[in-house]
C-alpha cells in the first residue's frame, strides 16, 4: 500500500501507513473511515488481522501524552494483536484508487485532470460530464446515489447544465477557490464551512456538500478489494455510520 499510493511523498497532517504494529501474517483485513474505538470494535469482532483506514490515530496538534481517549483506541488494538494502517491525503488524491477519482466515477463523470494543491502535492480531481453537462437537480441525484443515500446540501448558485465539477472529499471548503479558478461549474466536497454559502453565490458555483465520511468510503474499500485479490486474504468493510 505504501507503494501503490506513494504515501512518503505526500505531507500530511498525520503518518501515513502502519501506525500500529499486530500480528505478522495476515488472514483478514477489515477497512473503514475513521480509527474511533467502535470501528476498531467491530473490527476485532469480524476477525480483522490488519485494520485499514482513511483517519488514522495520529494527526498534528493534538496532544503528545496518551489521553484517555487515545487509550480507549489503542487498548483493543494491543489485546487482540490487530494492526492498523492509514493513509490520508495519497488516498484522495492517488488518480484511480482514490476517493476523488472513485467518486467522479460513482456520479458518472469522466477526469479530466488533477488540482488542488496540498503540500506541494495537487490531490483534487476535476472531472466533466460529456457532452452536454447535467442540470442541477440531477448531479444531486447522482452524488446522493453514489453515497448510498445521503442527501447532500446544495448551493445551487453555477449555471445549468453545468459540465466540470471539481472533486475535493473530505473537509475542503476552500479548495472550492481551486475550482473557480479553473472554470469549474460546481464542486463537491464533503463537509462545508460557513464561507461556502458566500463564496459560491458571489461566484456563480454549484458548491455540492456531501458528508466528510459519506465522500470517503471509497478508497479506503477499494484497497480493501486490492489486498483480498492480490494476496488471497479475507476483505471486510467496517462502516460505522456517521452523518457528518
Amino acid at each position: 500500500l505504501d507503494e501503490l499510493l506513494e504515501a512518503g511523498s505526500f505531507s500530511d497532517y498525520g503518518p501515513n501507513g502502519l501506525q500500529v504494529p499486530g500480528k505478522r501474517e495476515i488472514e483478514v483485513v477489515a477497512t473503514g473511515v475513521s480509527a474511533h474505538r467502535d470501528l476498531i470494535t467491530e473490527a476485532v469482532v469480524q476477525g480483522a488481522d490488519l485494520l485499514v483506514v482513511h483517519h488514522g490515530l495520529f494527526w498534528r496538534g493534538q496532544p503528545l501524552e496518551i489521553t484517555p481517549l487515545m487509550d480507549a483506541r489503542l487498548r483493543p488494538l494491543y489485546r487482540n494483536d490487530l494492526a492498523l494502517a492509514a493513509y490520508h491525503l495519497p488516498l484522495d488524491a492517488h488518480p484511480q484508487h482514490g476517493n476523488n477519482a472513485l467518486l467522479a466515477a460513482a456520479i458518472g463523470a469522466s477526469p479530466e485532470r488533477p488540482f488542488a494543491e496540498h503540500g506541494g502535492r495537487e490531490i483534487g480531481l476535476i472531472a466533466e460530464f460529456a457532452p452536454d453537462g447535467v442540470p442541477i437537480a440531477e448531479l444531486t441525484a447522482r452524488v446522493t446515489a453514489g453515497t448510498g443515500g445521503r442527501e447532500p446540501l446544495v448551493i445551487g448558485a453555477g449555471p445549468e447544465p453545468g459540465r466540470r465539477v471539481g472533486i475535493v472529499t473530505g473537509a475542503a471548503t476552500d479548495d472550492v477557490l481551486a475550482a473557480i479558478e479553473a472554470g469549474c461549474d460546481a464542486f463537491i466536497t464533503g463537509e462545508p464551512s460557513e464561507r461556502a454559502f458566500g463564496i459560491a453565490r458571489d461566484a456563480g458555483i454549484t458548491f455540492v456538500a456531501a458528508g466528510h465520511h459519506a465522500t470517503e468510503t471509497f478508497g479506503v474499500r477499494r484497497l480493501g478489494e486490492l489486498l483480498a485479490e492480490r494476496f488471497g486474504i479475507r476483505h471486510v468493510t467496517v462502516d460505522v455510520p456517521n452523518p457528518i
